[in-house]
């Protein structure tokens, strides 16, 4: 099973390692969940296949 972590970041005064720690977890095919005004994203990087696969399968869509 993959680790989870919660990164709780100030919007008035964001950690920059925090958001490091955020950007390597996508640069290696993570996910990052993060909230909106009115629900959560998630977040991957896009050019990654194997990371497209994982938000797919997070999110229950046909493959």
């Amino acid at each position: 099973m993959k680790k989870t972590i919660l990164l709780k970041v100030d919007p008035n005064k964001p950690d920059l390692s925090k958001i490091k720690v955020a950007a390597n977890i996508i640069k290696k095919g993570g996910l990052v969940a993060f909230p909106t005004e009115t629900v959560y994203g998630l977040g991957a990087d896009a050019l990654n296949s194997k990371a497209i696969l994982s938000l797919f399968k997070a999110k229950n869509r046909p493959v």
